[in-house]
């Protein structure tokens, strides 16, 4: 079986979100999956998506914090800054965590670990929703 689809995330403030619901309720057919492959392509360049910690929400500040230090805002010698002064520090952000994850599917489930989730960083101030490309590859069961 094949399935491609793309879900919009609703628009979220600057940090890290737990995304993991909003993106299974976007893929019912995930659950007549026996085994498989999903891939998640979020096609933004200044947003991104991670597996981390799903249960303490300490964890998602922590990455926040921890981002803005690495990558600060307003730092002088930024070229780029067309949309503001929290462009190109999302790009470096995004480029660090990556915009794609793959999955392993069982028995009609994401494969995660028991305290796994699937985050979108939103590195942009007013980033709006944002679209993932869900590609679902496996065998039916």
């Amino acid at each position: 079986m094949w399935q491609q689809t793309l879900i919009t995330l609703r628009a979220r403030p600057r940090g890290f979100h737990l995304v993991t619901d909003e993106l299974l309720a976007g893929l019912p057919e995930l659950r007549a999956c026996r085994v498989g492959l999903l891939h998640l392509w979020l096609q933004h360049t200044s947003a991104s998506l991670t597996i981390n910690e799903n249960a303490d929400p300490a964890v998602r500040r922590d990455f926040e914090r921890f981002f803005n230090t690495l990558v600060p805002q307003g730092m002088a010698g930024y070229e780029h800054d067309d949309e503001g002064e929290d462009d190109l520090p999302a790009h470096f952000k995004a480029s660090l965590l990556g915009c794609q994850l793959t999955l392993p599917v069982a028995a009609g489930r994401l494969a995660l670990g028991t305290w796994q989730g699937v985050y979108l960083g939103e590195h942009r101030d007013h980033g709006g929703a944002r679209k993932v490309l869900a590609t679902l590859q496996g065998d039916r069961a």
